[in-house]
């Protein structure tokens, strides 16, 4: 599973002692692997300024994940065509996620735990909201050329009726620069490809005999040209679609079809050149932002454990790995019972469970009497 519990308990002898009853338990009905979490001594400051940075660090920890969610989305819609390859990409510093979530390490160069807590949040909240301004800016200008390149390329798809003809016609399907004659394009049901041969040189006056070829086909129809005098061409048209045969309405002009190809193959490019770098930062910054993340979720760990417990700094942070989805409910009833001496108040309001654990009455209550958080890097896939 890509879920992660963090929890804390105090670290005096009893708490020490029911952590390692939960490993036990834990351990041996394979409900979770579990791991200790290393969290620095940090610079405590007052009670009331944790309860602030409390708050704090949870809308951090809100906008990281979103963050990160958004970054992820960014890497599967540039790689587009190499979605199976997209969690190679997503990594922090070089490993997977869950890798890094369990071999965490506070990067002391980075965040320094000599400074007190709030220069640390704030160094946390800068660059995570520079990323974000990155972000924005790098997709939006790819999303623009991404969007262009797909409004271009969609015209020369769909059917005969609504796509571009200028990568089917050539200077040559066309009579140009004629004072009395023009040539037309017909769309012809392929089913009607005989009646139009017999018929296309009566349905008007002054059509060139001989004068009609078929250029492109579809599934449905081809497009033929006919060459006419241009007096007659209102008329011709009427009686065409009379026998359902429709006037694809085009002007031949070198120039726009020369600008739309070199338009095609410039925005191919463009997109090409910025593919690279944009998945090189997307790589990089993802990894960073998923990296600060964590030590986002350490700092609320610490924060709360201190608010919880009290002074002096003592607890022990863990990180579990529930093992399948169908025995978390179980693992939330074991941690519940194995720390419900942390809160008696609400320890007396448990129900009895069917967990059978000497000495331990396990409830169904949503219930967290330690400090918890959650990690689901699920959400990223």
């Amino acid at each position: 599973m890509s879920e992660f519990w963090l929890i804390s308990a105090p670290g005096d002898k009893e708490n020490l002692q029911a952590l390692e009853r939960m490993n036990h338990v834990t351990s041996k009905s394979n409900l979770s692997r579990n791991t200790k979490f290393a969290i620095p001594d940090f610079k405590v400051g007052t009670l009331d300024s944790l309860v602030g940075l409390s708050d704090e660090l949870g809308k951090l920890d809100t906008f990281a994940e979103s963050l990160i969610k958004r970054m992820a989305q960014s890497v599967v819609e540039v790689m587009e065509d190499s979605k199976g390859k997209v969690h190679e990409n997503l990594l922090a510093n070089g490993v997977d996620l869950p890798s890094f979530v369990t071999h965490f390490e506070w990067d002391m160069a980075k965040y320094p735990a000599k400074q007190p807590l709030m220069n640390v949040v704030d160094t946390l909240a800068k660059q995570l909201a520079q990323i974000e301004t990155d972000l924005k800016s790098r997709t939006a200008a790819y999303s623009v050329l991404k969007t262009n390149l797909e409004n271009l390329e969609k015209k020369s798809t769909g059917n005969l009726f609504t796509r571009t003809l200028s990568d089917i016609v050539s200077k040559e399907d066309f009579v140009l620069d004629s004072e009395y004659l023009t040539t037309l394009l017909v769309i012809v049901p392929k089913s009607s490809y005989a009646q139009w041969q017999k018929t296309y040189e009566s349905l008007s006056d002054m059509v060139v005999p001989r004068s009609t070829k078929l250029i492109a086909e579809d599934n449905e129809a081809g497009l033929f040209t006919v060459t006419l005098f241009r007096k007659v061409t209102e008329d011709f048209k009427v009686k065409a679609k009379e026998n359902k045969f429709i006037v694809r309405e085009f002007y031949y002009d070198e120039n726009e079809i020369k600008r739309e190809r070199e338009e095609m193959t410039r925005l191919l490019s463009d997109k090409k050149q910025q593919y690279g770098p944009l998945l090189r930062w997307l790589k990089v910054n993802f990894s960073e932002a998923f990296i600060a993340w964590i030590h986002i979720k350490a700092l609320r760990v610490f924060v709360e454990s201190v608010l919880r417990y009290g002074l002096p700094v003592n607890f022990q942070a863990v990180l579990l790995q529930p093992q399948k989805k169908s025995a978390t409910k179980r693992l939330r009833e074991v941690l519940n019972s194995v720390f419900r001496h942390l809160d008696e108040v609400a320890a007396a309001s448990l129900l009895d469970a069917s967990v059978e654990i000497p000495g331990l009455q396990l409830s169904n209550q949503d219930y967290f009497p330690y400090v918890y958080f959650h990690i689901d890097l699920s959400l990223l896939d």
